[in-house]
């Protein structure tokens, strides 16, 4: 059996945690992933298509959810055993656009804690909130802490 079962973070929800989109950081985030689209590259294209300024690709989420996820991931409470963790999934629902000038919150709280086949996974949920008050993603993060080896002899 792996690491007890802390059941009693079931609903726990942590403070917002704010990040402000920066031009440089979307621009260096869509390189990273191979974006050519001038839309993540360059503010001209991205105003002459209606934009503020350049526009994160979607899963730039991960970005600015990240300080906001870490919360519960590192919360004794909930009691996750990181030498045995494994990342299971993520799932997204996005909303408006997120463009660089934005500030956006974004709040966690652990969903469940359960055991399947000797195995505990550990589902958070985000959601994150634009300046203006809309939510441009939901999040679901599943992570799977694995039972010890037992050593070989």
């Amino acid at each position: 059996m792996p690491s007890e079962i802390k059941t009693g973070a079931i609903g726990a929800s942590y403070p917002p945690v704010v990040y402000a989109v920066g031009r440089e950081k979307v621009r260096e985030y869509a390189r990273a992933v191979g974006e050519t689209d001038p839309l993540h590259l360059e503010p001209d294209a991205a105003r002459a298509r209606g934009y503020a300024d350049v526009v994160a690709p979607p899963m730039f989420a991960v970005v600015y959810a990240g300080l906001a996820i870490a919360q519960p991931l590192h919360d004794p409470a909930v009691g996750i055993d990181f030498a045995h963790m494994v990342h299971g999934g993520q799932e997204f629902r996005w909303g408006p656009l997120v463009v660089a000038g934005d500030e956006i919150a974004t709040t966690a709280g652990v969903t469940d804690i359960a055991e399947r086949r000797g195995m505990l996974f550990y589902i958070f949920a985000t959601e994150s909130v634009n300046q203006r008050g809309d939510t441009v993603c939901s999040g679901v993060w599943t992570n799977i802490v694995r039972p010890p080896q037992e050593p070989a002899s």
